[in-house]
């Protein structure tokens, strides 16, 4: 995981020792918003715009459940990265021999070869992390955002001529406890488990494994009496937890070191996994392959051998009877 030092690639991992062993995420730095009028530059249009993904990861997993939810694959094209994280951060293909895994694709707008070059493309002095998703505007040739909590709410709300509108993940009279939910998952869960693997003195690992145990606990008690985590449906507060879920087990558990326990004993949590694993068009979202092939491949700090696992067998299509639950609150 490197970055880009006023549009120069330097492969330099993050730095702990100014944070007593602590990591610490940047904020994202675009922040552009595509609406339905076009009254923020970026107009709502078929075809215009293009994620730029890696299957592995949690954050941009977000807008690939979302887009495939709402049905705008004919909308808003893809492109997936290799799951292998080297030296040039984010590549198209396999650098360690020019190969390209199953499921990547290739640069299939900009033909580069590594995405720190699409974000110099966008912006030729950039000073930051280059992460995935990025929504790309094909129009102007912008990197629109690459922050997935502001990218699946645009997708929710912005593209209903297109889109399913039946489906809302965002809906406004519930939007204060989505926001509450999300921010408390965000801090102790979604990132809780990179604040615990990437953690560099013992007491900071301490810490953050503590408070995500205690969030897991927190959440296996509101799931274990409600279908879903906020109102009577699926919004996004259960997508954003979903794919760090999902990941628990094949990776955190113990890549991580997040083992106090695996998140098939919880019996709420992993039947929630499993429900939304099952919703129509998430399936064609989740290639564990990529997800373990990139934590264990790619982290040399953490796992210097490179090796995969080849467990856990998990069955996401095991019934999760999740229905039988009250769905209001």
């Amino acid at each position: 995981m490197g970055l880009l030092i006023e549009g120069r690639w330097a492969d330099q991992w993050y730095d702990t020792k100014a944070t007593g062993g602590r990591f610490v995420r940047q904020d994202s730095a675009f922040r552009g918003k595509v609406t339905a009028d076009g009254s923020s530059g970026f107009k709502a249009e078929a075809g215009r715009y293009h994620l730029y993904v890696c299957y592995a990861c949690p954050w941009a997993h977000r807008t690939l459940i979302v887009r495939a939810l709402k049905k705008l694959e004919d909308v808003i094209s893809v492109d997936v990265v290799d799951p292998f994280m080297g030296a040039q951060g984010w590549t198209f293909d396999d650098i360690r021999d020019g190969s390209r895994s199953p499921g990547a694709t290739g640069d299939r707008v900009n033909g580069k070869t590594a995405l720190h070059e699409v974000y110099s493309l966008a912006k030729p002095d950039y000073t930051g992390r280059v992460t995935v998703p990025v929504l790309w505007d094909k129009q102007t040739g912008a990197i629109v955002n690459n922050e997935s909590a502001e990218i699946i709410r645009m997708l929710n709300s912005e593209f209903d001529e297109f889109a399913d509108r039946s489906v809302n993940l965002s809906p406004a009279a519930l939007l204060p406890e989505i926001d509450a939910i999300n921010a408390d998952v965000y801090d102790r869960v979604n990132n809780g488990v990179y604040k615990a693997g990437f953690a560099t003195e013992q007491a900071a690992y301490n810490e953050a494994v503590t408070r995500l145990f205690e969030a897991l606990q927190m959440l296996e008690a509101r799931l274990s009496a409600h279908r879903w985590l906020v109102g009577d449906r699926l919004t996004e507060a259960d997508i954003r937890l979903f794919t760090t879920l999902l990941r628990f087990d094949p990776v955190y558990h113990g890549h991580f070191k997040c083992n106090l326990r695996p998140l098939h004993e919880y019996t709420a949590l992993w039947g929630h996994t499993r429900e939304i694993a099952q919703a129509p068009g998430v399936a064609a979202t989740i290639e564990m392959s990529h997800i373990k092939r990139h934590y264990y491949e790619s982290h040399h700090s953490i796992n210097p051998t490179g090796i995969v696992p080849k467990g856990p067998v998990l069955d996401l299509a095991a019934p999760h009877g999740r229905e039988r639950l009250p769905e209001a609150r």
